[in-house]
């Protein structure tokens, strides 16, 4: 990796794919949203490619580049965020996959980092439907294992957004892009039951949802560590012909428990839980 951009050459691909018997390209999806004062806009993609790194680290697949700006519609009150239509994120996701089998690349991996990114539950789906592979990482069970491991001390509905483990992650990535007063930032709103209506606006002026004060570098290192852990029944799953077959589970399941999620706590549970992939019934 240089950054955010993998490094890898022509070669490199073609010989990493001569040696697996099937080919899996994992593709983070961020956003470019508000995250508070003290955390960047950048947030959602700097965890999707700390995850999506984890992983290409611990099993033999290709890394793409990032997707950078996604549906934050509900953030749109403030400066900075940028947002595309879910019309338009699902047609540039449907096309990298297309490219990809193209090249002989039939299993793509969408890392999700992002709770407001409802549509990739449906292109997961409909691919699945389909007969391609295709999967979403990570589901709320995989979130909920991370922050069990990292001893998180937020709940998942109470951390939606720039909250304790958005904070960790990025303090164990890159501690120089926190801005000094995250320890004093703590907010609570658990009850957002109107927030795709309202917008986050609604509900936080500082645009914090969760205690950011309570993450650390440490706690980061250990959901990392447990979600590329997790990510050893999708590769498995993903490479294999099991009698479940992958389009019957690669989408991540059709009930809601299994879509992948955003990152922050309730914004990636959210997701998982109404089969879109945003947090805990929250799209932040």
């Amino acid at each position: 990796m240089h950054g955010l951009l993998p490094a890898d050459t022509t070669e490199d691909v073609r010989k990493r794919g001569a040696v697996v018997s099937r080919q899996i390209a994992i593709l983070p999806v961020g956003s470019y949203e508000q995250h508070g004062a003290y955390l960047p806009l950048a947030t959602d993609t700097l965890v999707a490619c700390a995850v999506a790194r984890e992983i290409a680290g611990a099993y033999p697949v290709h890394l793409l580049p990032p997707v950078t700006v996604s549906c934050s519609h509900e953030h749109a009150a403030w400066p900075g965020t940028v947002s595309i239509s879910a019309v338009t994120l699902h047609a540039v996701v449907r096309d990298i996959a297309d490219s990809l089998r193209r090249s002989g690349v039939d299993t793509l991996v969408l890392v999700n980092g992002h709770g407001g990114n409802y549509v990739l539950g449906n292109v997961v789906q409909e691919a699945s439907a389909r007969g391609e592979r295709m999967a979403l990482f990570p589901a709320v069970q995989d979130w909920e294992a991370a922050v069990d491991r990292a001893d998180v001390a937020t709940s998942l509905l109470t951390d939606m957004h720039a909250g304790e483990i958005e904070t960790s992650i990025l303090l164990h990535t890159h501690p120089e892009l926190l801005r000094p007063g995250y320890e004093t930032a703590d907010f609570v709103a658990d009850d957002r039951r109107h927030l795709l209506t309202l917008g986050m606006a609604a509900y936080t002026d500082s645009g914090v949802i969760g205690r950011p004060s309570l993450g650390s570098a440490e706690k980061g290192k250990h959901l990392l560590a447990s979600l590329a852990d997790s990510f050893g029944a999708y590769f498995t799953l993903l490479t294999g012909d099991g009698p479940d077959g992958p389009a019957t589970a690669l989408g991540g399941g059709t009930d809601g428990g299994g879509t992948g999620g955003g990152t922050g706590g309730g914004e990636q549970t959210a997701g998982a839980r109404t089969a879109t992939g945003a947090g805990a019934g929250d799209a932040g």
